[in-house]
């Protein structure tokens, strides 16, 4: 019971905490797109979430959400409002954060994924430094190579190519660039030739990740202007680590992302194929939830990766690495300088 100036106010504590949490379910819901998704991730049976939302709807008067049997979707209401519940989310964490873990060293669990390859290539000494800097937190590193849901999935952060990329409103800064290499073995070559031309592309064998990781359409700049072909795959893998395997021991030929194979071609092992024409390069890029609040143990992951490659100018020398291009059919004795 508070008093104030002569009146007796009576303050219901549990119902205003019992709101925040409401507004807390509503905006999972609505991020989710699923009341039972939501339960499982918040600990909460599904009653217990609808009857969050309900509550919520029935004090404001109006309607949250659409419900049909096999979708959710936010009224105009709703999305009004569920940008208002994530202003007022992150202020109050934001305050609990100034009193509670302003004087703390961070600690817990901090959840990272990143590319298979790039990942075993990259981030063992960036995490071993992390950690002799915050020695409370446990790194949970994930490495994948396909697509990737952070916020749906849990982490708080992600070292995630462009491609990689399947969530909404995430803050994404770019680490570095890779290019995409179309490159065979010798022993491929001397078998079955080299393309010329990106429409020589359909006489080969091309090894390749699943589409939805990386589309069949290949746009190239040449000599002449941009080419777009379509590649049809005789081997699909999710992962680039086995691909580049399959490529040494001459299966077919195959895009990948210089940072996996520029010391093999710079090495000679593999041949880079098609060396005047170019692909777009691929960010690299940190990505981590929109939000305004960041834990302790995030922050300070964030703050080193971004000063990690930027000491490191992205990746490695094998990455920056560029193999010459052919010579041009007017200048016949060009030499190549590899």
């Amino acid at each position: 019971m508070l008093v104030f100036a002569g009146t007796t106010r009576h303050i219901t504590i549990g119902k205003n905490m019992d709101r925040l949490q409401s507004m807390r379910v509503f905006v999972k819901v609505a991020d989710n797109g699923s009341f039972a998704r939501t339960a499982a991730q918040m600990d909460l049976s599904a009653a217990v979430v609808t009857r969050h939302v309900a509550e919520l709807e029935s004090h404001l008067g109006v309607r949250l959400l659409n419900r049909t049997t096999r979708s959710l979707s936010l009224t105009g209401a709703g999305q009004v409002y569920l940008e208002r519940c994530r202003q007022i989310i992150d202020e109050v964490d934001e305050a609990d954060a100034l009193i509670s873990s302003a004087s703390r060293d961070p600690k817990g669990t901090l959840k990272v994924v990143a590319p298979v390859s790039f990942g075993l290539r990259n981030l063992a000494p960036l995490v071993k430094k992390y950690q002799e800097m915050h020695p409370k937190v446990v790194v949970d590193l994930t490495l994948t190579d396909r697509a990737i849901d952070l916020v749906e999935e849990g982490y708080d952060c992600g070292i995630l190519l462009t491609r990689m990329i399947n969530s909404e409103s995430l803050i994404s800064r770019v680490l570095a660039e890779t290019r995409v290499m179309l490159c065979a073995s010798p022993a491929y070559i001397a078998e079955h030739g080299e393309p010329v031309t990106p429409q020589e592309l359909g006489e080969h064998g091309v090894l390749g990740l699943p589409n939805d990781f990386w589309s069949d359409d290949r746009v190239f700049s040449g000599p002449d202007g941009e080419v777009r072909v379509r590649v049809q795959n005789k081997f699909i893998c999710n992962n680039t680590a086995l691909l580049r395997q399959s490529v040494l021991l001459g299966h077919g030929i195959a895009f990948l992302p210089s940072y996996l194979v520029g010391n093999d071609v710079r090495d000679g092992d593999l041949v880079a194929l098609l060396r005047n024409f170019s692909q777009t390069p691929v960010d690299v890029s940190l990505v981590y939830p929109s939000r305004k609040y960041l834990s302790a143990k995030t922050r300070g992951f964030i703050d080193l990766t971004v000063e990690y490659f930027r000491q490191n100018e992205g990746i490695s020398a094998a990455e920056r690495w560029v193999p010459p291009k052919l010579p041009s059919p007017t200048t016949p004795n060009a030499e190549i300088q590899v």
